[in-house]
């Protein structure tokens, strides 16, 4: 008992030093120069006023676009569960949205779209919305590598050639295991099953195995889909806050950048938060552009896709509480 008291204080310890130590890098990336503030200050007013506005309305419209994609993709994952309509499915996509919004990792997502289903056997898609999560992974890896690919062959090739040619094998070989693994899904679950504090959840994680090559293709379409309106949505925040770059520059960094954060545990209970505003800060740092301009465009990105749907998913929250005991009408 006192072990596992032990291991929880020091998950809660080890979690609350890397918020601090990302919250501190922040600090001191941002707020350490005097005139930070009246220059951020400026940089918002400058990009309400200009010409570019409408960029910030278009991203807005490509809110219900990105997470109505995602819903179709719970559709299609939760069918083998039970049938559902594409409503419940966004409603289920809602609510486990503002749930995972205020837990480590998103964990909360998981809850509210089984709280959603009727079926007895609901726990069990538990391993549906892995691999839907599973399947956006693989999207952000391969179009990220292409991003990475771009750093490194534009800025460290000629002075290291040995390290990024290791760079590129491991890039290979990453996206290789990564798709193997979507298209073959048994084996997910025989490596949780061989894994022994693990092998509980494998009843949970067995419904996997059960999606087809075509399944899985059309789902990896859909996270696609999904990847490249996030991409859209942060390139047209970079341009409204005067981040000026040619296209191959603004998709590079961006990719890179949502490369570099979906391998970084999400630790805090603002979801990603932090993670991708330093790595935006950095790569767009390469290609010489100012920090706080790519600040403002991340969290603004942050605040459209994560922040105000969130909120918009309180109401469905609400309304799941008041059904019987948490299972949608």
């Amino acid at each position: 008992m006192n072990i596992t008291r032990n291991r929880r204080y020091l998950l809660i310890g080890g979690k609350s030093v890397v918020v601090l130590l990302t919250l501190y890098i922040l600090y001191q990336v941002i707020f350490t120069a005097p005139d930070t503030l009246l220059s951020w200050r400026g940089i918002l007013e400058g990009a309400l006023e200009s010409d570019h506005r409408p960029l910030l309305l278009l991203s807005a419209l490509l809110i219900p676009v990105n997470w109505g994609l995602e819903a179709w993709k719970w559709q299609l994952l939760g069918q083998k569960v039970e049938k559902i309509s594409y409503l419940r499915a966004f409603r289920a996509v809602m609510v486990g949205l503002t749930l995972g919004f205020i837990t480590p990792n998103r964990l909360g997502d998981y809850a509210g779209r089984v709280l959603e289903l009727k079926s007895k056997a609901r726990l069990e898609a538990i391993g549906a919305v892995f691999i839907g999560r599973f399947c956006q992974l693989v999207a952000t890896v391969l179009v990220g590598s292409l991003g990475l690919l771009y750093f490194l062959l534009r800025l460290y090739w000629a002075a290291y050639p040995a390290i990024c040619l290791s760079m590129i094998f491991l890039l290979l070989v990453l996206n290789v295991a990564l798709l193997l693994l979507l298209f073959n899904a048994r084996a997910m679950v025989a490596l949780v099953a061989a894994v022994g504090p693990l092998r509980k959840l494998v009843k949970y994680l067995a419904i996997m195995s059960s999606y087809t090559f075509g399944e899985m293709y059309r789902v990896l379409l859909l996270s696609l889909g999904r990847y490249f309106i996030f991409l859209l949505q942060f390139i047209l925040l970079l341009i409204l806050f005067e981040v000026r770059l040619c296209p191959v520059e603004y998709i590079s960094g961006v990719s890179a950048t949502f490369f570099l954060k979906s391998i970084v545990p999400s630790v805090s209970l603002l979801s990603d938060l932090g993670v991708r505003e330093l790595s935006a800060m950095y790569l767009f740092g390469l290609l010489g552009q100012d920090r706080l301009q790519v600040l403002s465009a991340s969290l603004s990105l942050w605040l459209l896709n994560i922040a105000v749907p969130s909120a918009v998913g309180l109401f469905f929250v609400l309304r799941l509480r008041l059904n019987k005991k948490g299972v949608a009408a």
